[in-house]
């Protein structure tokens, strides 16, 4: 009876019955209209949320979900339809990765690769560490290899960060709109996200103390340098007051700067005001490569045991030979001047964005890998997803990105690097601006 209620909510809100927002009755409400116990109607309330269909707040109510019409998923695992204009997933311009031929060849003069094919440390091997210190050294984050656990991209990190250190049942704090992997990730570990209130400048301190007084916040999770979606960056008022706040409530710190080095002249992590209880992930994806699935976490003493389980339980290790790879140009500086070429692609494509949208409201950074539109009356970012999708462009919506019962915005996360070519994403800049003259 529990799963038919979870499937009955789950019918109205895909049929529009059940709209995003819309309060639920009360557990005893619910329980005498249907005439069944409570606690049947208590499990499937926790079916429905474990689904991601409902969020409950002590002392409001149920309520349905804002991305409760939309798939979290960054990735589709139906067929794409042909000829479809990627402006929704963020590619790390594959086309400036750093040479793979070659650098196989340099390894090969330099030490026995079949030593590289064999079981290592869960933690990576220590000049592999000691390459992920200077990397995170990039971030601006002060490390020794000591203070490293090599890990299988920044996703994986995450795993191990929120499987490590939390359990089941814990609620972590994160931006209203927040990265859509890290919401599948938490319905998978049973974690229980609570949306924090964030304005253009990224979360706002006030609201987290709040959401600290009222809930039992285990952990939060942060974008502060180049906020997926919304490009925001955290001023460092706001991140010493977050930093406070960490050693306030007693919470563990999870950042997770995956755009940072998209854009010169960061402040400091806020983890360097609070290093004893910060687990910072410095990843390779979106600067170096996407495909060698290397990330290195920096951490404290105390926390290095759980985060090297957790990697020994999900993997055992990172892939030492993608590893030496990612190690070796770090220290001869390939990964710096990729980087810079990836920022000054990133910079023209830009620039075309702006040519394209003039009239309509968006930010985004210089050199950054997307931007935030802001949608004009009476678009919605579901209704734009949809509409470019059927003039077969790829886009995503704000209610991709939204947590619980935060209004999703009239807004859309538009990826600047997901075309192979500045042409296609020409044609699909055009094809957005045609729509949004349009009416849903």
């Amino acid at each position: 009876m529990y799963l038919a209620l979870a499937d009955a909510i789950e019918r109205d809100i895909t049929a529009g019955t059940l709209a995003p927002g819309e309060r639920l009755p009360t557990h005893r409400d619910l329980a005498d209209v249907l005439r069944l116990n409570v606690s049947t109607v208590t499990r499937g309330y926790r079916e429905a949320e474990k689904r991601g269909l409902i969020s409950a707040t002590v002392g409001r109510g149920t309520f349905v979900t804002s991305d409760a019409v939309t798939n979290s998923s960054m990735v589709s695992f139906e067929p794409c339809a042909p000829g479809m204009l990627e402006l929704g997933l963020i590619a790390p311009l594959d086309h400036l990765d750093p040479e793979i031929s070659e650098g196989f060849r340099r390894i090969a003069r330099r030490k026995d690769p079949s030593a590289l094919l064999r079981y290592s440390d869960p933690r990576g091997q220590a000049e592999h560490r000691k390459a992920g210190a200077l990397w995170a050294e990039r971030y601006g984050v002060p490390a020794s290899a000591e203070d490293i656990i090599v890990c299988a991209g920044s996703q994986h990190a995450l795993t191990c960060a929120l499987g490590g250190l939390l359990q089941p049942g814990d609620r972590v704090a994160v931006d209203g709109l927040t990265y859509p992997g890290l919401k599948t990730l938490a319905a998978m570990l049973g974690l229980r996200l609570v949306s924090i209130a964030m304005d253009e400048y990224g979360m706002i301190p006030a609201s987290l103390d709040a959401a600290c007084r009222r809930d039992d916040i285990k952990a939060l999770y942060l974008m502060p340098g180049v906020h997926n979606p919304t490009t925001a960056s955290l001023p460092e008022a706001r991140r010493n007051e977050i930093a406070r706040l960490a050693d306030k409530h007693d919470f563990i710190l999870i950042e997770d700067d995956a755009y940072d080095l998209t854009d010169p002249g960061r402040i400091a992590p806020v983890g360097n005001r609070v290093p004893h209880r910060s687990v910072y992930i410095a990843g390779m994806s979106k600067s170096l490569a996407a495909g060698l699935r290397v990330a290195f976490t920096v951490a404290p003493q105390h926390m290095l045991k759980p985060l090297a389980q957790a990697v020994l339980n999900t993997i055992w290790m990172a892939p030492p030979l993608n590893v030496e790879l990612t190690a070796m140009w770090i220290t001869d500086g390939t990964a710096d001047r990729v980087v810079a070429a990836k920022r000054a692609e990133a910079a023209r494509r830009y620039m075309l964005a702006c040519d394209i949208l003039e009239g309509l409201r968006f930010r985004g950074k210089g050199t950054g890998f997307f931007l935030w539109l802001e949608l004009p009356e009476p678009w919605t970012g579901y209704a734009l997803e949809q509409a470019a999708a059927r003039h077969g462009v790829n886009v995503f919506g704000a209610e991709k990105f939204v947590v619980g019962q935060s209004p999703a915005p009239n807004a859309a996360r538009v990826s600047l690097t997901g075309t192979e070519s500045l042409d296609q994403l020409k044609q699909g800049l055009l094809t957005l601006r045609e729509i949004l003259r349009g009416r849903p």
